[in-house]
Parts: C-alpha cells; sequence; structure tokens
C-alpha cells in the first residue's frame, strides 16, 4: 500500500455527496449523464471542484422547481447559459447616439 505525499486538489466522491445532500451514486449518476464534470486523480477516483457544488445546486433547484428529469437539465442548462450569454452582450453592445434604452437605467 501507497500512500501520496501530495494531496489531489478537489471533493472527494463522498464528501461531494454529502455536501450535496444527495447519494454517492446519484453524483455518478449525474456525471455519467455529463451534468457534472470531476477530475480523477492517480487511483482513478472521482474528485470535484469546489465550483461543481454551485452547479449541483442549480441542477438541484431546477430538478425540482420544474418538474424536469435528470436527462433533460443539461439541455435546459446550456439555453439557460446561452441566454445569459446573449443578455449580457446586449446591455453591453453600444447603442446608437440618441436612441434611448427600452428599459429604466436610473
Amino acid at each position: 500500500m501507497t500512500t501520496a505525499l501530495v494531496r489531489m486538489p478537489g471533493i472527494s466522491l463522498e464528501s461531494f455527496a454529502r455536501a450535496g445532500g444527495l447519494h454517492p451514486d446519484q453524483v455518478r449518476r449525474l456525471v455519467t449523464l455529463g451534468l457534472l464534470d470531476p477530475v480523477a486523480d492517480a487511483r482513478d477516483d472521482m474528485r470535484f471542484p469546489p465550483s461543481q457544488l454551485i452547479l449541483l445546486g442549480r441542477i438541484e433547484r431546477l430538478h425540482a422547481g420544474l418538474a424536469l428529469n435528470y436527462a433533460s437539465l443539461g439541455l435546459v442548462i446550456d439555453l439557460l447559459d446561452r441566454i445569459a450569454e446573449l443578455e449580457s452582450a446586449l446591455r453591453t453592445r453600444s447603442r446608437p447616439t440618441g436612441v434611448s434604452s427600452w428599459t429604466r437605467t436610473d
């Protein structure tokens, strides 16, 4: 048996599942569906960046709030992210002189 001298970054599967309030098997299912993106360590164990906890919360809110199945959530998340990008681009786009915004900015 060998012991790693360097601690691997990220959160272990069990700790990640516990922090997200899910069973590790459910987290594995979300990984299989491509909703979560773990990093494999030297022993091929899944480890999760802390930012994945935010994504997990979003997944669970959409699942509960919209009664969507997990398989469809990938598409919904992609569409919501694209909408956010387009809205951001629209806000930062320069307007022609003399044209007022359709929303109040004050």
